[in-house]
């Protein structure tokens, strides 16, 4: 069984795999802080001030220790108030739809790279040895003739 699985890992996909998950990992911090510090603030300057990750409708109490700040998703949700949070899930989706429209931009290029590929017209092989041998010989003949 140990053979089996390293024989597995070793696989050329596995580790294909790992690298994209890292490098998903990876990008999946960019697009969230191009969502949360680059369009989002764009956006909630382009209506008045509004703050998307702020917007959410409390469903239960709040706790009688609660020191955090009523207006504040992030204290409210840490102290365990169940939170509706649509703001939130509005940045969630723009971030979603970045990263999908990337994702296709990166998909339509390579695409585009393997259509180039198959439309080039391939250059004819080299003619054999005896080929240009025999080429040389008819030339030579001709010549005489």
């Amino acid at each position: 069984m140990f053979n089996d699985f390293k024989a597995f890992i070793n696989k050329g996909n596995v580790v294909d795999l790992a690298v994209a998950v890292i490098i998903g990992a990876a990008f999946g911090k960019i697009v969230s802080s191009l969502t949360d510090d680059l369009i989002m603030p764009v956006i909630g300057y382009l209506t008045g001030g509004l703050d998307f990750s702020s917007h959410f409708i409390r469903l239960g109490a709040i706790p009688a220790d609660f020191k955090g700040s009523v207006t504040s998703y992030a204290d409210l949700k840490s102290a365990g108030v169940p939170l509706l949070g649509f703001g939130q899930f509005i940045t969630v989706a723009v971030n979603f739809l970045i990263v999908a429209f990337v994702v296709f931009l990166m998909v339509r290029a390579i695409q585009k790279l393997e259509r180039k590929k198959k439309e080039a017209p391939a250059a004819p092989p080299a003619p054999a040895e005896e080929v240009v041998l025999l080429r040389e010989i008819l030339a030579e003949l001709k010549k005489k003739g």
